[in-house]
């Protein structure tokens, strides 16, 4: 299997080529999209849409993550072993949190697994999608480029204790639903944990979203981050909040 993430969107035709692209190199690829709404240049929420869905790709899966505002620049191209998972993608911290100390890191560069034109806009066409698509057909990683020890690493967003005991988290994501999802876990959360955001103080947590009976709600997400959540409603909207909004959390 070869996943594909990228902040492509799908009104234009770069997912579509790209898979046109695999096809023609590995014919038999089974191909998934994990999402191509990461927003543009957003390498953070392409590197947190990655966390959240490696736990879910097959073993051997090929993942081609493009988030590139440097493409054409010369920040490097790399493919990785690690996790038992191949990982495609710029060297701008989008995959770093997948590389583990026992990762195998190659700078794909050797021009025999490129398109034979390398466009300066385009690398996701012409560079990425045809190094997953061989590494699918069991092309070594050692051959794809020189092996390296070192990339960009994307600091991890983590609430900030504050003097007084309190925490200092921030909104990392807002998804379709208008959640607000924070950088913060339960192992992070006080006894009987208090949100304030804006002039809204939310008591406690809700297990699920239908238990809040409508109003603004602390429940524990899916990808196991605290999120703060409006049932039947966007939370983003209601709470006038977008990432980057601090939400500070104490016990009650």
């Amino acid at each position: 299997m070869i996943a594909l993430l990228t902040d492509f969107g799908l009104q234009d035709s770069y997912v579509g080529v790209m898979k046109a692209v695999i096809l023609g190199i590995c014919p038999g690829a089974s191909i998934v999209d994990v999402t191509h709404a990461v927003e543009p240049q957003d390498v953070l929420g392409g590197a947190l849409a990655l966390e959240d869905s490696a736990p879910y790709l097959p073993e051997g899966t090929v993942v081609v993550a493009v988030v590139d505002p440097g493409v054409g620049s010369d920040r490097a191209a790399l493919a990785a072993r690690a996790g038992g998972r191949f990982w495609v993608g710029p060297d701008n911290g989008l995959l770093s949190w997948q590389l583990g100390p026992d990762a195998t890191v190659v700078r794909a560069e050797n021009p025999r697994y490129r398109l034979p034109a390398v466009s300066s806009t385009f690398h996701g066409r012409d560079v990425f999608a045809p190094v997953g698509a061989h590494l699918l057909r069991g092309v070594p990683i050692e051959e794809l480029g020189p092996r390296v020890t070192s990339w960009v690493e994307l600091p991890r967003p983590t609430p900030i204790r504050q003097p007084d005991g309190t925490l200092e988290a921030h909104v990392v994501a807002v998804d379709r639903f208008g959640n607000l999802i924070l950088d913060l876990r339960a192992t992070d959360l006080p006894p009987n944990p208090s949100f304030a955001l804006a002039t809204v103080r939310i008591h406690g947590l809700v297990r699920t979203y239908a238990e809040a009976r409508g109003g603004p709600c602390a429940l524990i997400g899916s990808s196991g981050r605290v999120e703060i959540a409006v049932p039947n409603g966007s939370a983003a909207a209601k709470l006038g909040a977008s990432k980057g909004a601090v939400v500070r959390v104490s016990a009650a």
